[in-house]
């Protein structure tokens, strides 16, 4: 038997019990990918990371993601929560007098830069470089779009927005909804999007609305992923820089060269989560995505297996 210690944070949180579970096991070497699969399927959480040395001496670590139904090649909330417990278990180098630190994580996108920032040797708040967008399909069916979502149609019409498909590394659905209540009142059904869209679009999609519930939230949002075995997530890290991209891109937010906006996600899940994207551009291409938040450290343990 082997004994695998991992380590629960929540993620993109100021709050325990808030923002998104995610286990960490630091030492991930010798683990098969199988095995990996059926630890993420067995814990249940959105993801579960495995650390690993870089393929590359340039970079600090490879980490692996999985959701309980498949490996990803990248994850906001993964990404951010394994930083940190990396930072509090002291295996990123810094100094003494050191107000921030940055380090370079391989994904399956890729290398990612993550900046710490350190507060009284604590990692307080954890930013993660996105790759640049890429815009797909547009969805001119809204009437599918709103059943799949159990809203009026009108709420996805009336706010002049495209039902779009965008994508910084994983690629999400994005459906604009006019009010706060309908968003709240949303009722995903998974046999609308087989029968009518899955030929089209990812079986992940991110709503969102400009009404928010908390003061300094630039959007209200959801996100649903019954094809990553996620029914509803609630802080989507890897959806977050995407969203921030298309707010850009159509004028939602305003962007003289760099904006800063806030996510509010799983309120209706009993999960406040507050996700911080910045976004910067030269004329109309997007040059920078950032996404980042706090994470609170709920507990440790271990699994015992044979392997």
């Amino acid at each position: 038997m082997r004994k695998l210690r991992y380590h629960l944070v929540d993620v993109f949180t100021d709050r325990q019990f808030g923002g998104n579970p995610l286990a960490v096991f630091t030492n991930g070497r010798g683990i098969r990918a199988e095995t990996m699969q059926a630890i993420a399927k067995e814990l249940n959480l959105s993801e579960t990371t495995y650390v690993l040395p870089p393929d590359t001496a340039a970079n600090d670590y490879r980490v692996r993601i999985f959701t309980p139904g498949k490996e990803l090649p990248m994850a906001g909330h993964p990404t951010i929560g394994t930083t940190y417990v990396l930072a509090r278990e002291h295996l990123i180098a810094r100094g003494a007098d050191d107000t921030e630190t940055t380090i370079k994580l391989e994904e399956g996108v890729g290398t990612i830069p993550v900046r710490i920032e350190w507060r009284e040797g604590a990692a307080r708040f954890i930013e993660m470089r996105q790759p640049p967008p890429t815009f797909g399909a547009r969805v001119a069916d809204l009437q599918a779009v709103a059943e799949m979502l159990s809203v009026a149609p009108e709420e996805i019409a009336e706010t002049n927005l495209p039902v779009e498909v965008v994508s910084c590394g994983v690629p999400f659905l994005y459906v604009p909804v006019k009010s706060l209540r309908a968003v709240q009142n949303i009722k995903f059904r998974a046999d609308v999007w087989e029968s009518k869209l899955k030929a089209v679009v990812p079986p992940e999609v991110f709503v969102f609305t400009r009404e928010v519930e908390f003061a300094g939230s630039t959007v209200h949002s959801r996100m649903f992923a019954p094809g990553m075995g996620i029914w509803e997530d609630p802080a989507t890290g890897a959806a977050s820089g995407p969203l921030g991209c298309y707010l850009v891109r159509h004028g939602v937010v305003r962007c003289d060269g760099r904006t800063d906006i806030t996510s509010e996600q799983g309120i209706e899940m009993g999960r406040p989560s507050f996700i911080k994207i910045g976004i910067a551009r030269e004329g109309e291409e997007i040059t920078q995505v950032r996404v980042g938040g706090e994470c609170r450290f709920m507990g440790e343990g271990y699994l015992e297996i044979e392997d």
